[in-house]
C-alpha cells in the first residue's frame, strides 16, 4: 500500500461523522476563524454573520471572526464589520509587492487572536457553519494534528478537484511529492491549523499559499500531522482562464519556494488578447512569487 493511500484511509473524515461535543473539546483553547478577502462585499457579511450567530452565540466554538481585507476596492471591510467580524488590513513586509492571498493569510495568522485557526474563503454563496465545526472538529480532538484540509463537491465539476488542481498542482504533486497524493483537493483554501505550527514558518505569496502551507506542514511535522475533511456541497465564484493561468504559476513557484529552498520565483508570460477594433494581440505579464517571511517576524 503507498503511503498516499494509507494517509487516505487513516486520515480522511467525511461529512457523515458526527460532529459531537466540541465545545467541550476545545479544552481551553480560543477558536479563530479567518477570512482573508478582496472585493468580496457581496458574499462576506452572511458568511460572518452565519458564523457569529450558530457558532459564536448559539454554540460557543468560535471566539473570534476576522476578516483580514487585501485592498479592497468596495465595501468589504464596512460590510464585514457591520456584521460583526473585527477587520484588520494587510501588513505587506514589501509596501512594492503584492503579496496577494499569502500576504493576507500571512496576516491573519500573525495577527489572530485564537489558539487554533480556521480559514474560509469568502467568496461562498451558500455558506454552512457546518463547515467550520466539520474542519476543526478533527483538529480538537487529536493532538497529534496541526493542519486539516478541507475538500467538497462542487456544481460545475465531477469530483477532484478544480482545473489548476488537475493542471498544475496534481502533476507536481506526482512528481515531487508523490506522499501528498491522498489529498482530494490540495489548494482548498478552507482549513483548519494550529496556530503555533505555523506562527514561525515562511507563506508563499499569492494563490501558492495553500499548497505551500501543505508542503511545509508535511516538511515540518510528518505526515500523519495533517489530515483532510469532507464539507459536502459547496459553491463559489470562479475566475477566468487568464486568472487561472497565473494561479497556475504561482502554484507550480510554490513547489519550487519550498521544495528547493528558494526566495522568490519569477515567471515571465505573454497572455492572447484582443484590441478594442476586435483585433488579436498579446500582453506581457510578470508573475512574481515569493517566499514571505513568517508570521511570528512580525513580533
Amino acid at each position: 500500500m503507498s503511503e498516499a493511500r494509507r494517509w487516505f484511509e487513516t486520515r480522511t473524515f467525511d461529512a457523515s461523522r458526527p460532529l459531537g461535543d466540541l465545545v467541550d473539546a476545545k479544552a481551553g483553547r480560543r477558536v479563530t476563524v479567518i477570512l482573508p478577502a478582496r472585493d468580496e462585499a457581496a458574499t462576506i457579511g452572511a458568511i460572518v454573520q452565519r458564523v457569529r450567530t450558530a457558532l459564536c452565540d448559539l454554540v460557543p466554538l468560535v471566539d473570534e471572526v476576522l476578516v483580514v481585507d487585501s485592498r479592497s476596492g468596495d465595501a468589504t471591510a464596512q460590510v464585514a464589520r457591520d456584521a460583526g467580524a473585527r477587520v484588520i488590513t494587510v501588513a505587506a513586509p514589501d509596501p512594492a509587492f503584492d503579496g496577494g492571498k499569502g500576504a493576507a493569510m500571512r496576516t491573519g495568522i500573525a495577527r489572530m487572536q485564537g489558539d487554533v485557526g480556521v480559514f474560509l474563503d469568502a467568496d461562498v454563496t451558500g455558506f454552512d457553519p457546518a463547515f467550520v465545526a466539520r474542519l476543526v472538529g478533527p483538529l480538537l480532538r487529536d493532538p497529534s494534528l496541526v493542519l486539516v484540509k478541507a475538500f467538497y463537491d462542487r456544481p460545475t465539476h465531477d469530483g477532484g478537484g478544480g482545473r489548476v488542481t488537475e493542471l498544475a498542482a496534481r502533476p507536481e504533486i506526482a512528481r515531487r511529492a508523490p506522499e501528498l497524493g491522498g489529498f482530494v483537493q490540495p489548494l482548498a483554501g478552507e482549513c483548519a491549523f494550529v496556530r503555533d505550527a505555523f506562527v514561525d514558518l515562511p507563506v508563499v505569496s499569492g494563490y501558492g499559499v495553500d499548497v505551500g502551507m501543505l508542503l511545509h506542514a508535511v516538511r515540518k511535522h510528518g505526515l500523519d500531522a495533517t489530515a483532510q475533511a469532507d464539507l459536502g456541497r459547496r459553491e463559489h465564484q470562479h475566475q477566468g482562464l487568464t486568472a487561472l493561468g497565473r494561479m497556475a504559476l504561482q502554484v507550480r513557484a510554490a513547489f519550487d519556494l519550498v521544495l528547493e529552498g528558494r526566495d522568490v520565483v519569477v515567471d515571465e508570460r505573454w497572455v492572447p488578447t484582443r484590441r478594442a477594433d476586435g483585433t488579436p494581440d498579446l500582453v506581457p505579464e510578470r508573475v512574481e512569487t515569493r517566499l514571505l517571511p513568517p508570521p511570528g517576524a512580525d513580533g
